[in-house]
């Protein structure tokens, strides 16, 4: 049981932190600011500060969000938005400063009132000034060189048009809080510019289709990339030995038996079983020319035969049935690894992704229009423990696959048009385009709430399901 909660638990958040990043890296491409990159929610049980990002582990398990400036539903920055900007800001400065080879104190808070007053007993004050009396321009003008002046010997660079405004009004007050609140209540126009600039929902339509689209996208490209180490590493293929014939069927009248060999059918040269099933189902009925060897005591006879496959319903993966050309056996169960070289690995790991990505979305779409019965298709956070400690017994090359369905499945539902979900974002996103401007601020809340009570019920159902299988054996 450790281990199914384990290996579920490394596979879940590695999903999470390759779709999260596909956030983060559109976001950054296109100029957004990313306050927080957090693996669980929180309360944050860690985190560390690079650049202006923190990233940070929650103490929640199985999920994770990327933080962008601004990214609330509101249509104006609230007030609590731009306290935690500025102090943001001052926090930028303070970080340059310390990689800077700058002794400050532990505490953020006290920190920025130092930093502000290394500034201000340099004479930096009269840059500083300058902004309070000018917009960006003037400051612009009125800053020292790169490399000359005050801010660029303590920080090693120039104070931005912002920054400079967060620091001179801390210099002044020496009180981060007092400061917060003073210029969020009546922002300057450089920190108001800056905001636009950075925060995501100020960002060209494009800009923010492309950042939520990149987390199911890279759900979606990273499957490939784990399906060719999966291949390089050596695939379990199941072989075209026969371990049952039925009998009555067009396999048993044709001498087929268990412990045969398919060496070939219609004259093509056939390794595995998947490649002797698909020929004789896409045959649609016609005479299938089968060549196999048997063992007779010690020697092995070769053996041709013509079977006239018959039509039968059968079950498939989507828990419905749908008629198939049979001609009535099983495998044995014996397994090979097969390798691939790098062009190889390459071309099976697209080539399995694409057919996989239709699977799954066919299996939703037939869960979507009641074809497959809900409680059989949809499986919970018990059932994928279960699944993911059966795969680690198998060997890491199943883990990989497992993890790859995973990942399709996480890209393929993230885009459907579901309130919370990115897909749900970027229909709200394709109704502005359409219409020219955003829906009214009153119907995307109605339509969020609307988006987490589906989800809430959809994760009760779904664990209820599981332990009603635990229960029913």
């Amino acid at each position: 049981m450790l281990t199914s909660i384990l290996a579920a638990a490394a596979i879940l958040a590695l999903l999470i932190i390759v779709h999260e990043m596909g956030h983060f890296v559109m976001a950054k491409r296109v100029g957004v600011r990313v306050i927080r990159f957090a693996i669980g929610y929180p309360p944050i049980v860690w985190g560390v500060r690079r650049g202006e990002t923190e990233y940070a582990i929650g103490a929640t398990p199985f999920g994770g969000y990327v933080r962008m400036l601004g990214e609330e539903v509101g249509e104006e920055p609230r007030s609590e938005e731009l306290e935690n900007y500025v102090r943001e800001l001052a926090l930028d400065v303070v970080s340059v400063a310390r990689e800077n080879q700058v002794a400050l104190a532990p505490d953020p808070d006290a920190a920025i009132i130092e930093l502000a007053r290394m500034l201000r007993d340099t004479n930096e004050v009269r840059v500083l000034n300058a902004v309070g009396q000018s917009g960006i321009e003037e400051y612009t003008a009125a800053s020292d060189s790169p490399g000359t002046g005050p801010a660029f010997r303590i920080i090693g660079r120039a104070l931005k048009p912002d920054e400079a405004v967060v620091i001179k009004a801390v210099a002044d007050s020496e009180s981060v809080k007092e400061v917060t609140s003073a210029l969020a209540a009546n922002p300057p126009a450089p920190l108001m510019a800056s905001f636009q600039q950075r925060a995501f929902p100020t960002q060209s339509l494009a800009k923010r289709f492309a950042i939520v689209l990149a987390g199911p996208l890279f759900n979606i490209l990273f499957a490939p990339i784990l399906m060719t180490i999966v291949f390089l590493w050596g695939v379990p293929t199941l072989q075209p030995i026969i371990g049952k014939v039925s009998e009555g069927t067009p396999a048993y009248a044709a001498g087929l038996r268990s412990g045969d060999r398919i060496v070939a059918v219609n004259g093509r040269a056939t390794d595995t079983w998947a490649a002797f099933s698909s020929t004789v189902k896409r045959g649609n009925g016609s005479v299938a020319h089968v060549e196999i060897e048997r063992q007779d005591g010690g020697s092995v006879a070769h053996l041709s035969m013509f079977i006239s496959p018959k039509l039968q319903e059968e079950p498939t993966i989507y828990g419905t049935k749908a008629a198939t050309w049979i001609i009535g056996v099983m495998p044995r169960g014996d397994e090979k690894i097969e390798r691939y070289g790098p062009i190889g690995a390459v071309s099976h790991a697209l080539e399995s992704t694409v057919t996989m990505t239709g699977t799954l979305a066919m299996g939703i779409w037939e869960i979507v229009r009641g074809a497959t019965p809900v409680r059989q298709a949809l499986g919970g956070p018990i059932m994928i423990a279960q699944m993911a400690g059966q795969e680690a017994h198998q060997g890491l090359a199943a883990v990989l696959m497992f993890t790859v369905m995973l990942s399709l499945e996480l890209g393929i539902i993230n885009l459907l048009p579901v309130p919370l979900l990115d897909g749900g974002h970027l229909f709200f996103f394709a109704c502005e385009g359409i219409r020219g401007e955003p829906l009214k601020l009153r119907h995307r809340e109605i339509a969020l709430q609307l988006g987490l009570f589906l989800l809430v019920a959809l994760m009760a159902f779904v664990i209820f399901n599981d332990i009603s299988r635990i229960v029913q054996g």
